[in-house]
This record gives C-alpha cells, structure tokens and sequence, in this order.
C-alpha cells in the first residue's frame, strides 16, 4: 500500500501523560511547547495530523461551522480546495464538526479526513472555504484508506502524527507509524484517567503491545529527555 511515512512526535510526562492544561502552570507549558515546535522542525515533512478535539482547543479556536441549505446531493468523493498547496495540516473530523476561518492554519493547507455519514450541508460548507476533504470509511475512520488518498492525492511523502492519544493509538493499532519522537518532560502528572501518548480505543480490537527500536538519546535543557523510536516493523 502506498502511503505516507509517519513520525508520531509528542512530548509527555514521564508518566505519559499528554494533557499539558493538567500541569496548572502556563509559563512551563509554554517552555516545554517550545520545545515541541522546535524539534517539530528538525524533521523533513510536509503534513501534519491531528485528531478532531486537538485541532479544536489548539488550533481552529472554537470556531462554528457555517451550514447552508445545499443547492444540490454532494457524492462522498475527494475535493482538493487548493491544488497548489505544498504543505498541509490533516484534521480527523469523523462527524464533520470542525469550523475554520480560512482553509488554512499556520500557513499550511487543511485537509478534513471523514466518514460517509457526514452532512452535505457539513460538506458544502468545507467546498465554500476551500476546504480540501476526503472520505475513509462509513461511520468509523479506516486510517489505512485515509493514508493511501493522502499519498494519492497530495505530494505528502512525510506525516507529522501528532495526537491526540486515541488517533495515536488508532494508527499504533493499525500497525501504520514508522518511528516516534518522544519529548518526555520532567514533570509527573499523576491526574486520572487522563489521555496518554497512546489510546486504543474500546471500539477497536486492540492487537499485542509494539515492538520498538531505540535509535537515539538527548539530554536536553530543563531536563527534557528526547527519546527517538524506530517501530520494528518498519
């Protein structure tokens, strides 16, 4: 199959706790945010991914979808909002209820992964901002047919999976990430039931635990570790 390589990048407590508004400390939040975005850029990408609460508290403020009436019946086919886009942020939007204010954030082109199930009005809404969206899958997201059209239909050779713990643990479980790039920050968190690194969620069959390769270690300021992971079978 053909489909983009994956790093999945993330920064966590040392108890792999990943939900930084736990830690009630905005000045180390944003330090150890830096951080991520620095090491973010020492890799060779061009997209990145996030799941759909993600995308909402950190990056398309809250913003409400739009609905119309829609003039005609939309087929769930894939729409390219902006053919010349070279970078790309990929939001898994199972129900279509992600807003945005413009067809882009940070600079990179949105595209919207959803399932069949989602409204026409939700699509006629994405199509009037340029939005580019695909399908993958009828009411549950396929991760492998979400990364064949990404390869298929966008120059991305190269995927940044960067959370939340569920659409981690989806990809983990699918067998589809090649190598992680871990931050772990020297913080314990402690806080129950709250989303670590990795999360399979209950409607999946989870398979056995993954075998990882260490390839790399750094000692960091602040006392970040770096930890770098090649999966085994990739």
């Amino acid at each position: 199959m053909k489909r983009p390589y994956i790093i999945c990048h993330m920064m966590s407590s040392v108890d792999g706790k990943i939900l930084s508004s736990n830690w009630q400390d905005e000045e180390l939040t944003r330090t150890f945010a830096g951080y991520f975005e620095k090491y973010h850029v020492t890799f060779t990408s061009q997209a990145w991914m996030c799941g759909r609460i993600t995308m909402e508290r950190d990056f398309s403020d809250g913003v409400q979808p739009e609905l119309r009436a829609v003039p005609h019946p939309i087929a769930r086919e894939p729409f390219i909002g902006d053919k010349n886009a070279t970078s790309f942020a990929i939001a898994v939007d199972a129900h279509g209820k992600l807003g945005w204010d413009s067809n882009e954030t940070g600079g990179d082109h949105l595209i919207e992964v959803l399932t069949e199930q989602v409204s026409d009005e939700y699509l006629y809404y994405l199509q009037r901002q340029n939005i580019s969206y695909l399908f993958a899958g009828k009411t549950e997201v396929d991760f492998a047919s979400a990364l064949q059209q990404l390869a298929e239909l966008f120059p991305i050779e190269t995927l940044m999976l960067e959370g939340g713990g569920h659409l981690n643990g989806s990809l983990l479980n699918a067998g589809l990430i090649d190598e992680l790039s871990l931050l772990l920050l020297p913080i314990a968190d402690g806080t129950p039931k709250s989303p670590t690194t990795f999360e399979v969620s209950d409607y999946l069959t989870k398979g056995p635990a993954t075998r990882l390769n260490l390839t790399e270690v750094q000692r960091l300021d602040d006392d970040v570790v770096w930890l770098k992971y090649r999966f085994a079978h990739s």
